[in-house]
């Protein structure tokens, strides 16, 4: 069935997206350098827009589809759990912030890539981090892609494949024309969106339910371990709870699409207002939408497609034109985080390895015409790889945040911090820490009751530290 009156809003939505983007593709077109303004908006956000593009950045797909769905079929353990995302953008710009923003303008460094080369003068950590970043954000996209796809299908009644397709047609374009600037730009829009959606959303859940009582009484009479913290099945123990938190909360910091956002702001004040702002978007958003993924049980019983629920409950509990609307917000939060990692791949791809290692001396026009064919070709690779969904795609995003963070956190922290960092410490640090979360995550994902990524960076921290001090006689300290 097509929801004619809920698309509208949406089509509409989406001509003001595209509207921002030729905007700033003219911006693009009128830069001094193509790469400052393509890739990092000339540096120029203020603090509303740093906080909304982190936030909008953040939260993905796995917050607004696939989130709500896992927490639809775990109950209020996974609400609890999700909560350790609120510090995230606290975490990323306190620790990364001041410093890593002027270094970063030292070095003029456009990409995280740009930063480790110039901090670890190393052709390896270049290489070892351009494919980390194009493997697991290839996973993450793909999950983004799957989100917009199965929102589409659940609109429109047109099956899977289709959806797909006019979802990727529709991002790519509008990527390929904007870049950086039209990224952020949107990312207010959307961030915006977010929020408000997500209030108008639970409100009108926790009505159709006949009020919290009545919604607990239901989960209560269905399964009482929906309002456990434990989740509907025991499997959310403290230890896995506390050890998520390293994935979502502190090792956000080692997220590549996320600290590149700590290069762009303009000023201090812009940082410290992108704190509180910041915080306050990701807590409403998070709590919000994990929680009406538990209320919604009872108002929408029987869903059996996790990443439906949202889509689903929206066109049951909202009037059409508001149902749209609302909608918007998980369509804001796909695109916007498949903006910034298709931006990301694509500098990888681009500025870290052809100007690296093909052609250096590559004239603005050249550069130009590679951005704009590899992101094409990335994103319609991953519109193969979206062809087959997984049953949850939080699952697929949250293995990408994983390997993300094995294998860059701590040599994005200590390339800040100390001194006595080094490449030996940085790729003995990646390789261990990828090697062993790949090894875990295909043998054994929750071995000693932990998340998968807990035993990978603790082993990497300890990894680069040691090897660090034992080459010491092989590099001299780094001057800040």
């Amino acid at each position: 069935m097509i929801h004619w009156s809920v698309i509208i809003p949406l089509v509409i939505f989406l001509i003001i997206i595209f509207g921002i983007g030729f905007w700033a593709n003219k911006q693009v077109r009128l830069s001094n350098s193509f790469l400052q303004e393509y890739f990092l908006g000339g540096r120029e956000m203020g603090g509303f827009l740093l906080a909304m593009t982190m936030m909008a950045t953040y939260g993905s797909a796995s917050s607004f589809i696939g989130g709500p769905g896992v927490a639809y079929n775990m109950g209020l353990g996974w609400v609890l759990l999700a909560m350790a995302q609120l510090p995230a953008g606290y975490f990323v710009l306190m620790i990364l912030g001041k410093k890593f923003a002027i270094i970063s303008r030292r070095y003029e460094a456009i990409t995280l890539i740009d930063f480790l080369k110039k901090r670890y003068d190393s052709n390896v950590v270049i290489v070892l981090s351009a494919i980390s970043i194009i493997v697991f954000l290839f996973a993450s996209m793909t999950a983004q892609w799957v989100g917009g796809a199965r929102l589409i299908e659940s609109l429109t009644g047109l099956n899977y494949t289709v959806a797909l397709l006019i979802f990727a047609i529709t991002v790519l374009v509008y990527v390929i024309i904007g870049g950086f600037r039209a990224v952020a730009l949107t990312d207010a829009l959307q961030g915006s969106i977010m929020i408000i959606g997500t209030v108008i959303l639970l409100v009108a859940t926790i009505i159709a339910g006949g009020g919290m009582d009545n919604i607990m009484n239901s989960l209560m009479q269905e399964n009482p371990e929906f309002l456990s913290p434990f989740g509907s099945d025991g499997s959310l123990t403290p230890l896995y709870v506390s050890t998520f938190w390293i994935l979502i909360g502190l090792g956000v910091i080692g997220l590549p699409q996320i600290a590149v956002r700590a290069m762009s702001y303009k000023d201090s004040n812009s940082l410290h207002r992108a704190i509180i702002i910041g915080t306050i978007g990701i807590g409403t958003i998070m709590f919000g939408m994990h929680l009406i993924g538990v209320l919604a049980r009872p108002v929408v019983p029987g869903i059996e497609i996790g990443d439906k629920v949202m889509p689903t409950l929206t066109l049951e509990v909202l009037p059409p034109i508001l149902a749209g609307i609302v909608l918007a917000a998980p369509m804001a939060a796909i695109m916007s985080t498949v903006n910034a990692l298709l931006m990301l791949v694509s500098s990888t791809v681009v500025k870290d390895l052809y100007l690296n290692f093909v052609n250096p001396q590559a004239t603005d026009h050249q550069i130009k015409t590679r951005s704009f064919w590899v992101t094409t070709i990335i994103g319609l690779a991953v519109v193969f790889f979206a062809l087959k969904p997984p049953e949850f795609l939080i699952w697929l995003n949250l293995f990408a945040f994983g390997g993300l963070e094995s294998a860059f956190l701590w040599s994005v922290v200590f390339g800040l911090y100390w001194k006595k960092a080094n490449k030996y410490g940085s790729i003995s640090s990646m390789v261990v820490g990828l090697t062993l979360y790949i090894s875990i995550d295909r043998l054994s994902p929750h071995v000693f009751g932990m998340h998968t990524v807990t035993l990978p960076i603790m082993v990497s921290l300890v990894v680069f530290v040691v090897v660090s001090l034992a080459t010491q006689h092989k590099t001299k300290p780094h001057i800040f």
